[in-house]
């Protein structure tokens, strides 16, 4: 029989290649949660180390890999395309390290909808004027 493995006969086959990706799976990386601790992040949220954060205290490389490439301001999909985690997973990490005062971010800025403020193009104009 083709495809089935009897624990009396030998397994010759590799249950895994490189195409098939890591061995760890996301709902491992994440402890099997599925949602974070209650951040509002967005794909575009930009998060950075903190300059006078605590040390790491969690030792999976997935955080240390998050904390190292996070020096400088990156956007939460930048993070997960460099590092090749599911966006879901990376914004459950992410929360994590600002749970633990190690990242700090800032959630992008929507704009409005309705077209640009009246007011701030009456306000340009009038400086243009007066120049």
């Amino acid at each position: 029989m083709t495809g089935f493995w009897f624990a009396d006969e030998p397994f010759d086959e590799d249950w895994y290649d490189e195409a098939a990706g890591p061995l760890v799976r996301p709902y491992a990386m994440t402890g099997g949660r599925t949602a974070g601790a209650g951040h509002d992040l967005d794909m575009l949220t930009a998060i950075v180390t903190a300059r006078a954060g605590p040390t790491l205290r969690r030792t999976e490389p997935e955080y240390r890999q998050i904390r190292d490439l996070c020096r400088t301001p990156v956007s939460i999909a930048e993070v997960s395309a460099s590092l090749g985690f599911p966006l879901a997973v990376t914004k459950i990490l992410v929360g994590d390290l600002i749970d633990d005062r190690i990242l700090i971010f800032r959630p992008p800025v929507h704009h409005q909808a309705s077209g640009p403020d009246v007011n701030l193009l009456r306000a340009v104009l009038d400086g243009i004027r007066s120049a």
